[in-house]
């Protein structure tokens, strides 16, 4: 008896051993405050369980105590895991909020973050640390209209107080099933519905910009500024029934590019004249990758030539048109770059987007805490330096905002060690300046 008892406690802290080791990726966010108490108080219950039976136990019962002692070991091992990396974290976060304001802004710039807590979401914005806020359905959760408008404004005059732009206040309002701010706010229709209900381009036009004037003018009226919307990402019917999170096929607007650019264009005019920037999102499609890129590592490995004459064209159509912001995709592009997700990607940043299409508007990454990024060969923090060395604006951490510490931290080191290359932070301060400018107060 005594031995199974030794056995099974030696399993369950070899099953603890795995969450202890990666308990603050973003994939166990939700599950962290439960993680971080089980992953103590497991192990100390373990550790007593394996003192008592050593000490119970017969000198002669060799194998009772080699078991017991191995349970023991690694027992310790999951509990000072755990708090090693807990101490870090609050390391690293209190590094990141001792730093001198002025340079916190000058790397904060370049950051838009979410956030479960408005107190620390409010803490960043007093530190100049960020340059934007991610509100999504958690934030407005129960809430009125007033309500969210009201905490906006307070962190916009907490910004105006300091003499410093505006706040990008983001959110991922598409429409369908991505409608995060629905309710309080209106829940309409997604762009694809609305094509298939309007076959007459003229009635389609005036459809999508009654859309997309309904739409902006509610985010505007709470404080809203930059529009995750809309998807420009051609829908190829690629079904993955492990796909949780992209559901391209459900959002995408047609399987036509010209449509898609075309409806898109109407749409961004619509908002921006709300006074809200929209956002071509995914770069460079989706429309034709089978892996979620939350979850998993994903390549596109289409010919750039039947790109360009497909998933590509709304992009550059619309981007000659509109002042959209482009959000970059955590895909890689076999036929550019091989190695690297889109998102921090030189090759594809510097050289075909900012070099061969001579692009000058904004970028933003999509949402750096996703598995596609956070398990590269770069990872999120040397991929933060290269996303924003290779001409990237903004970095998203929308999803797990703790992951923004770490990215800072990250950041600020290499900016003190000359990695991030000033000619390219001057650049993106440039594309900002004149982005937030622009946006109607």
């Amino acid at each position: 008896m005594k031995l199974l008892l030794t056995i099974f406690m030696l399993l369950i802290a070899l099953g603890l051993a795995p969450f202890a080791w990666d308990w603050r990726s973003p994939f166990l966010v939700d599950m962290r405050p439960w993680l971080l108490k089980g992953l103590i108080a497991a192990p100390v219950i373990l550790i007593l369980g394996q003192i008592c039976l050593l000490l119970v136990s017969r000198r002669d019962q060799r194998l009772l105590r080699v078991l017991s002692a191995l349970g023991l070991a690694a027992a310790l091992a999951v509990v000072t895991t755990t708090l090693i990396l807990e101490a870090r974290f609050h390391w690293v976060r209190h590094q990141v909020l001792q730093t001198d304001p002025k340079e916190l802004e000058k790397v904060g710039r370049h950051l838009i973050v979410g956030y479960h807590d408005l107190a620390e979401v409010r803490e960043l914005v007093k530190h100049r640390a960020i340059a934007g806020v991610f509100v999504t359905s958690r934030n407005v959760n129960r809430k009125t209209v007033a309500e969210i408008r009201q905490e906006i404004r307070s962190l916009q005059n907490e910004r105006q107080q300091q003499g410093l732009p505006r706040l990008w206040i983001a959110t991922d309002q598409e429409g369908g099933i991505v409608s995060r701010l629905s309710p309080p706010l209106t829940r309409l229709p997604a762009l694809s519905e609305i094509v298939e209900l309007h076959p007459n381009a003229d009635k389609l036009q005036q459809a999508v910009r009654e859309f997309g004037a309904n739409q902006g003018r509610e985010l505007a009226d709470i404080g809203v500024n930059l529009n995750f919307a809309p998807v420009v990402d051609v829908n190829h019917q690629i079904v993955n029934p492990d796909d949780y999170y992209s559901r391209i096929y459900q959002r995408a607007i047609s399987c036509d590019p010209a449509i898609v650019a075309q409806v898109a264009s109407w749409y961004c005019a619509a908002l921006e004249e709300a006074g809200v920037r929209c956002t071509l999102k995914h770069f460079p499609g989706l429309g034709r990758v089978f892996e979620d890129t939350h979850l998993n590592h994903a390549s596109l490995s289409t010919p750039l030539a039947e790109l360009t004459n497909t998933d590509l064209l709304p992009f550059r159509i619309v981007l000659q048109g509109s002042a959209a912001f482009t959000m970059l995709g955590h895909v890689r592009l076999t036929a550019v770059d091989s190695e690297r997700p889109v998102s921090l990607s030189a090759p594809v940043i510097a050289g075909m987007l900012r070099g061969e299409w001579k692009h000058d508007g904004v970028l933003i990454t999509d949402n750096f805490s996703m598995l596609a990024v956070y398990r590269s060969a770069a990872g999120i923090d040397n991929g933060s330096i290269e996303a924003l060395n290779a001409g990237v604006d903004l970095i998203l951490i929308s999803y797990d905002p703790d992951q923004y510490y770490r990215v800072m931290y990250a950041l600020l080191q290499a900016n003190r060690q000359g990695r991030l290359t000033r000619e390219a932070l001057e650049r993106s301060d440039q594309r900002l300046a004149r982005a937030i400018e622009s946006v109607r107060r």
